[in-house]
Order: structure tokens, then C-alpha cells, then sequence
């Protein structure tokens, strides 16, 4: 049995104002069998997605969990979640059998699934809200579970910020002694369990030594009297305040083994002054224990916020590699991390981002078999970070990452656009190739879906048709040489038309929108840039110091040509101008670079 579909009427940030309506619900979002990763920038209703599934399933360490007035989206008077259960086994099945539905679909046998439904109203005029609790059933209203059914859907769930260290200590009713209670070492069992004749033997010897005896019932030597002599004194103490009949006992209360494993401290073994990164993993994995529990016919469903928490990323690597290997459960995760974003397989992804989940699945996107096998080789961390933007700018090399940063700062100074690219929450991607289109589609989804991700993703490239070509001649000497001409700008200005019809017609879908460099590269742009030209042969010139000044486009084709212009280098430069030079001013139709004043516009929602 697995959580398979969760929906959502005005929970949180699920919703609208518009009339209740069942059959559009805010929120529609599935899950697979496995691990699902909930990703995305903040507040973006990932932590909304976990805490409705805990209000219906509740939790085995029995959080206090009841609708509050802030659940309602805005001023709406009506909630509603529902999560559908599928892929249940007989004897899963058999604890829900009069709330069962099934689903017939042509060719193949009927399989059963569980709905459960939380359905809450309020009087917005006092802001009470009427009791309400989870049912199950096919139809609209279904029907009260029992206390005995909500047992086998209760989700193991794991806090964000989790203090790992008070929860593993001994103390009354912790949350270890709860783990450890309801696993088959414990469950059922109390004064017939091992640990409680260990610990009443440890009693006897305990009571013997205050006593002034070894085990054997040999008197200890004097120096082991001391414990003797403190007995004595508390005795007297006893007798005077109380009766004269009465005498102290020490030892360890474990007549039942409740009282025992309340007083069991789990640790690493070996580990001294563990760190709360270590301390976490130990918690982690004795939470996890609810999901590994052997004949238990519940659901194994674990739910982990920011699993990122006080740990270093080579250790969130190591644990989700961990957990993504089992395939006996199901967990649904959310995290900040763009280094778990690059490890996790990106069909188990779910982006969250204006106010909807998009599951990143092959039957959602409309990536195929190998964009999926080249994105998770090559979506490392520096790419993950994309999951977490408001705006997306894909670049192909190192020079556009380093200079679009500063172009877009200097347009904010110009009141060209009112946020930078940090204050807009754009995260510039440099994706080291011309294949953008395979990073592209990650926000492009199926056309039969009605939600599409509204996240602005801007690629830039270069036309890439040479202004210069290069022929051999034979020179005085008699031997060939290399030649560097200009070509003729009307065919050149032709081919470059038709090249950049062709990459928008190939990239230019949705919200992804291709910004094209209408001459040749980003350097030979810059030169032919009015605002920027100055600036930008003051650093070409610092960079090549051996370049001719009296022909500068040419040296610039030329090196285009042999790849040997020192593109990052060039690229800090002109960016260190622009930040220090108050006196540039970039226009916004300027004719070089427009098409990375439009980009940044775009992505900054301007």
C-alpha cells in the first residue's frame, strides 16, 4: 500500500475564491512508489503538501495535529483534503473492507484503493471552525473510519530542526521508548520480557552492595564499605520522619519494561561528544525503524522535512543514496539542498512553484528516456540550484555567467528594471554546453495537462555565423598563409535571420523563451555594442597586450576563429568596468546587446 494522490481545496496556499467545486480541486498532485523529493524556492507550499497528509494519516510518535484558522486559504469557509491509497495487498485490505473502492480499467484485473477524506467548514464571522474528522469511501462524503483502522494509515514523520539529542535521551514516555515499544522486539510484552529479569538481577546487585556484599554473598573489603555506611545514615533519617519499620532501597525502578526502556539512551558506539549531525542520522534511523517493522499489514510511509538538517553534503548524499535503494517504502521529503536536488533521480522530484506541484515523472514532462539519463549525469549542484529560482537564465559557457550579473545591476542603477538578478530570486545556469534544450525541458510538461510551470526561463546563445572567414594564400615566400577577411554583412546578416528563426522555433515554448545574439558571439556583440564597445576593447586590450589597436575587429575575428581569446578572463573585466565605471550607461534597445537586456528583463518580470 502506498500514497498515490493527494488533493487539495483551499488548504493554505492550495486554493482560490471562486465557488467550491469538487471536481476542480487546487491542488492535484501524485506520488510515486518510492522516494519524492518536494523542492522548490521558499514558501513555495512544500511544508503545506506534508502537514496535510499528517492531518489525515496523524503520525506514530502522535503529534498534536487539528485544523487551524490559518489552513484556510484567505477568507474561504470550507477545506478539503483527500489522499487515495492504492496497490493495497489482501491482508492491508482487509483492516479497511468496508471503505474500499475499486478501479476497473479495460484489459485489466480491478484493484482496490482507499480514499480518505478530511472535509472541515467554518463560520468566517467568528472564525469557528466545526468539528470534523477523517472518513474513507468512494463517494463525496464517505463514511467514519475506526480507531482500529487509523491505526495501519498512521505516516512515520521526522521535524525540521530537529533536536535530535533531547529526543534520544532517557526519560518518562521519550520518543525513543515510544519507537522502541512498537517494534516486534517489545510490542505485546511487559513483565515476561527479558530485559526485566537482566534488570532485576542488576537490582539484587545493586541492593547486596549497599548492603556490604558481593554477589556471592562474600562481605566487600572496607574500602567498598562506604555505600554500606551511606544506607545507614539515609535509614536513620527514615525511621526518625517516617517509621521505624522502614529502610531505603536503591536500584533501577524496572519492574515492568516500559519502566526499562525509558531509561535506554541510544548512541553510536565509540562516539564520544557525538555532534548534532551524527546525533541526527542516529535519530533518523531509529524513526525509520516504524517502516521496516516485519508483519506489519500498514501503511509504510515515512515523511521527512528538511532532511538537509545539520548535516554536511557529503553526509545528505550518503543518506539519500541510502534511502532511495529501498524499495520496500515510500517517503515523502522536502528539502533546501541543491546538492540532495543533484542527487536525487529527477523523476522523483516534485518542483513546487506557483501555488502548484509539478512532479518531475516521465509521463508529466516532456523530457524523453535520454534527456532523463544525460540530466542526472550532468545535473550536479551548481545546476540544481535552478529548482529553487523565481527566474531561470540558461547560459552556455563561463563569460555570460560572470557578466550578465553586472549588466543587470547597472540596469537596476538605470531604472531599466527595479531588481537585480539576486533581489528577483534568478539563478543563472551555466550549463558548460549548447545543450540547453535538454535542461529546457524540465519545465515544459505534456500538453494534455492543464497546469504549466510559470517559472521564466530565459536561453541565451550565440548565432554562431562568422563575421570573419579564413582562407590560405601563398605569400612572398612562396608558402601558404592564413588570412583573416571580413565577410559580406548583407549575407551575413541573412544567414543570422534564419539561424535565430531556427533556434526559436527549436527552443521557444511556454515560459522558456530563447534570447539570441544577433552578431556572431558575446565578445564580437560587445564590440558592436554602443554602450559597452569602450569598455569592452579598454579590456580586450589589457587582456591581449600584443593586439593591434588599429584593428580591432579583425584581431578579435581572427582569435574567434583559432579559439584563442581569453573569453573568462575578458568576460571579469568588462564586468569590473561596468560595476566601477558609473559613467557607462547601457540603453535599453542598445543594438549589441539587446537580446541580454531582454533576457534579464524577462527573468526579472519586468
Amino acid at each position: 500500500m502506498y500514497l498515490k494522490n493527494l488533493k487539495l481545496w483551499n488548504f493554505r496556499k492550495y486554493g482560490n475564491l471562486a465557488p467550491f467545486n469538487l471536481a476542480e480541486p487546487n491542488l492535484d498532485l501524485d506520488f510515486s512508489k518510492g522516494v519524492n523529493v518536494l523542492i522548490g524556492q521558499n514558501d513555495s507550499g512544500k511544508t503545506a503538501i506534508i502537514d496535510a497528509i499528517k492531518l489525515v494519516l496523524k503520525t506514530h510518535s502522535y503529534d498534536w495535529l487539528k485544523i487551524a484558522n490559518d489552513d484556510f486559504y484567505m477568507e474561504s469557509d470550507r477545506l478539503r483534503i483527500e489522499l487515495i491509497l492504492v496497490d493495497l495487498d489482501p491482508e492491508e485490505a482487509k483492516h479497511f473492507t468496508e471503505w474500499l473502492g475499486w478501479d476497473k480499467k479495460v484489459g485489466e484485473e480491478a484493484k482496490c484503493f482507499l480514499r480518505l477524506i478530511y472535509d472541515v467548514r467554518r463560520n468566517i464571522a467568528d472564525n469557528r471552525i466545526f468539528p470534523s474528522d477523517v472518513k474513507a469511501g468512494v463517494d463525496p462524503v464517505g463514511y467514519q473510519l475506526t480507531a482500529e483502522a487509523r491505526e495501519f494509515i498512521k505516516t512515520t514523520y521526522l521535524k525540521p530542526l530537529r533536536n535530535a539529542q533531547s529526543e534520544l535521551v532517557p526519560r518518562i514516555n521519550s520518543r525513543l521508548t515510544q519507537i522502541l515499544q512498537e517494534h516486534e522486539a517489545f510490542r505485546g510484552r511487559n513483565n515476561d520480557h527479558l530485559l526485566v529479569g537482566l534488570f532485576n538481577d542488576f537490582n539484587i546487585s545493586v541492593e547486596k552492595y549497599f548492603l556490604g556484599f558481593a554477589n556471592n554473598g562474600v562481605p566487600l573489603p572496607s574500602v567498598e564499605q562506604k555505600g554500606k555506611e551511606l544506607k545507614k545514615e539515609i535509614d536513620g533519617y527514615i525511621r526518625s520522619f517516617y517509621d521505624e519499620k522502614k529502610e531505603s532501597l536503591f536500584g533501577v525502578k524496572g519492574n515492568n519494561l516500559k519502566n526499562i526502556l525509558e531509561k535506554l539512551e541510544l548512541s553510536i558506539k565509540d562516539e564520544i561528544n557525538p555532534g548534532l549531525g551524527t546525533l541526527n542520522r542516529l535519530f533518523m534511523a531509529s524513526e525509520l525503524l516504524h517502516l521496516r517493522k516485519k508483519n506489519w499489514t500498514g501503511i509504510r510511509l515515512g515523511l521527512i522535512e528538511e532532511l538537509e538538517a545539520h548535516l554536511h553534503p557529503q553526509a545528505q548524499m550518503q543518506i539519500i543514496e541510502a534511502l532511495q535503494e529501498d524499495t520496500e517504502i515510500q517517503l515523502v521529503l522536502t528539502t533546501h539542498s541543491p546538492n540532495l536536488g543533484s542527487k536525487i533521480k529527477l523523476e522523483n522530484l516534485i518542483l513546487c512553484s506557483n501555488n502548484y506541484a509539478f512532479p518531475m515523472g516521465k509521463e508529466y514532462t516532456q523530457l524523453d528516456n535520454g534527456d532523463y539519463e544525460f540530466l542526472e549525469r550532468f545535473l550536479d549542484a551548481t545546476k540544481a540550484n535552478l529548482f529553487f529560482a523565481k527566474g531561470v537564465i540558461m547560459v552556455e559557457g563561463w563569460s555570460e555567467e560572470i557578466l550578465l550579473p553586472a549588466i543587470a545591476q547597472r540596469l537596476k542603477e538605470q531604472n531599466i528594471i527595479q531588481k537585480n538578478l539576486t533581489e528577483a530570486g534568478v539563478s543563472i545556469v551555466n550549463v558548460a554546453s549548447t545543450a540547453f534544450q535538454r535542461y529546457a525541458k524540465v519545465y515544459l510538461r505534456k500538453k494534455n495537462l492543464r497546469n504549466k510551470i510559470e517559472i521564466p526561463v530565459a536561453v541565451i546563445t550565440d548565432v554562431d555565423i562568422r563575421a570573419f572567414q579564413e582562407t590560405i594564400m601563398t605569400g612572398e615566400d612562396g608558402k601558404p598563409h592564413k588570412v583573416y577577411t571580413k565577410k559580406d554583412m548583407s549575407s551575413v546578416e541573412t544567414e543570422s535571420i534564419a539561424e535565430i528563426t531556427k533556434l526559436k522555433a527549436k527552443f521557444d515554448k511556454d515560459n522558456v523563451k530563447s534570447f539570441i545574439a544577433r552578431h556572431w558571439t558575446l565578445e564580437y556583440a560587445l564590440l558592436k555594442s554602443p554602450s559597452l564597445k569602450t569598455i569592452f576593447i579598454e579590456a580586450l586590450m589589457e587582456v591581449h597586450q600584443k593586439i593591434e589597436p588599429n584593428n580591432i575587429e579583425a584581431e578579435l575575428g581572427k582569435k574567434l576563429i583559432n579559439k584563442t581569446l581569453y573569453k573568462t578572463e575578458l568576460a571579469y573585466k568588462v564586468a569590473s568596468k561596468i560595476e566601477k565605471q558609473t559613467v557607462c550607461a547601457i540603453a535599453e534597445d542598445d543594438a549589441g546587446i539587446k537580446y541580454l537586456v531582454d533576457a534579464i528583463k524577462y527573468v526579472c518580470n519586468d
